[in-house]
């Protein structure tokens, strides 16, 4: 796909719209929240490094007329997220679209202090936690929930009896891939449990791109990856950073989406179940979209968050 995020914004007027993104000082979010901008919208931008964010904000300043703001925010911290969402909620009065574009994959480090891995506490429990904390905002006037997945999910279903790997070794690739599996199981029950108050949410399929995501890949993992990008007969599957936003984008603000969730978005349309000639980084597997495996999931992760004694807020039904 050529399709750029700016392309897919550019006629677009989000004057007066509220957008938060996390993660939006790197990668796919400063592409995303670039074209954002320039259709007038207002920005909320979270990340960890706020030099690198600061200067994201002042690009920003130069795009549109919408109002722009960073905030800190640590993903991996449930008691940072619910700082961040109290600060949030007393400072605006809704949420028009939310997107989940923060994450992570390989680290040095496997589990926090706390015990919980990594890739799960940040990438699904960490969006999980901060869309509760949060629910009053996105509930104000309705909202877009955008869920970026990975197609590193494909053969990597989450296994619900183990979400924090307490009982397997971790093997950071498939955490990573259970973690995305998660978040997209998260759409389909979000706009399960809250479509009447307006909230939909769909997960988004980014594509291959080389960000900051892969700082931490072994360069036998980077060859291993880029050997696989290329081939096909198609060419090359992998993208420019402006291409992989467009989708996000799309979510945002494609008049086709009012109203509609639980779908698995990729190429600025509906991402295809991947079958035998799909290419390995391309398409979705049902267990991802599951409605039963989506509603364990979630009870499964209230009881998770309840046996940690992690605070959690009860707004949202």
């Amino acid at each position: 796909m050529t399709t750029t995020a700016m392309d897919v914004a550019r006629d677009s007027d989000l004057s007066g719209q509220t957008v938060l993104i996390t993660g939006g000082t790197s990668g796919l979010g400063i592409e995303t929240a670039k074209a954002l901008a320039e259709a007038g919208a207002d920005l909320v931008l979270t990340g960890r490094n706020m030099d690198a964010g600061q200067a994201v904000i002042h690009t920003l300043s130069e795009c549109g007329e919408g109002r722009h703001r960073l905030v800190a925010l640590d993903l991996a911290d449930p008691a940072d997220i619910a700082r961040f969402a109290s600060e949030l909620c007393d400072e605006i009065g809704r949420i028009d679209v939310l997107i989940a574009n923060a994450g992570i994959a390989q680290t040095p480090q496997d589990r926090l202090a706390n015990g919980l891995e990594l890739r799960f506490a940040t990438n699904y429990l960490g969006h999980f936690l901060l869309v509760h904390e949060l629910w009053p905002l996105l509930a104000a006037r309705g909202s877009r929930l955008v869920l970026l997945g990975s197609a590193g999910h494909k053969g990597r279903a989450t296994t619900i009896g183990d979400l924090s790997w307490e009982r397997r070794e971790i093997d950071q690739r498939v955490a990573y891939g259970e973690s995305k599996a998660a978040i997209s199981l998260f759409a389909v029950e979000a706009t399960r449990r809250w479509h009447a108050s307006g909230i939909f949410a769909n997960c988004v399929l980014p594509g291959s791109v080389v960000t900051g995501l892969q700082r931490h890949h072994t360069p036998e993992r980077m060859q291993e990856m880029l050997k696989i990008g290329e081939s096909g007969a198609g060419g090359s599957v992998f993208t420019t950073p402006q291409q992989g936003a467009a989708t996000s984008v799309w979510a945002a603000i494609a008049p086709e989406l009012e109203s509609v969730g639980g779908l698995v978005l990729e190429d600025c349309g509906l991402s295809r179940i991947a079958g035998r000639e799909t290419h390995p980084f391309k398409g979705y597997e049902l267990h991802s979209t599951d409605s039963q495996r989506a509603r364990e999931l979630y009870d499964a992760t209230v009881a998770l968050i309840a046996a940690r004694g992690i605070p959690f807020p009860n707004a949202a039904p």
